[in-house]
């Protein structure tokens, strides 16, 4: 699947948004090595802590279907925003155990587009080697 296919998946995800409050739209899609593909979308609720992102609910169904990080190929977030959709600090730190550091993640808004990955996103990531000794 392609960079331009794959985006093409997120952006049929945040169709499923649920963003009563903030009226912003995210969706997300994860491709696996075998080439499944697992849709996320934000879903948001009136208490904001129980609100889950687009991209962690795309990659919990991967890891819900048995998938890790060694075969997740790449990631795709996508909003309705004037600017690309960025993962928020709770999803940088959860992407950054559940994905390879050098996984592409493809953003766009539908108008602006860019790749980067785990590694640029969060330097210094405080990993499990940080907690287990």
């Amino acid at each position: 699947m392609t960079k331009e296919e794959l985006i093409a998946e997120a952006f049929k995800a945040m169709e499923n948004a649920y963003a009563p409050y903030s009226k912003y739209h995210v969706g997300a899609a994860v491709l696996t090595a075998d080439g499944t593909v697992f849709w996320g979308a934000n879903i948001e609720n009136a208490s904001y802590g129980a609100t889950n992102c687009a991209e962690r609910s795309a990659v919990f169904a991967a890891y819900s279907r048995g998938y890790r990080k060694d075969t997740i190929e790449a990631l795709a977030i996508v909003s309705d925003g004037e600017r690309i959709a960025a993962p928020c600090g709770i999803c940088r730190q959860v992407l950054s155990e559940l994905l390879k550091g050098d996984t592409p993640i493809y953003l766009s808004n539908g108008y602006d587009e860019m790749t980067t990955n785990m590694t640029e996103l969060l330097p210094m990531q405080f990993t499990m080697e940080d907690v287990i000794r």
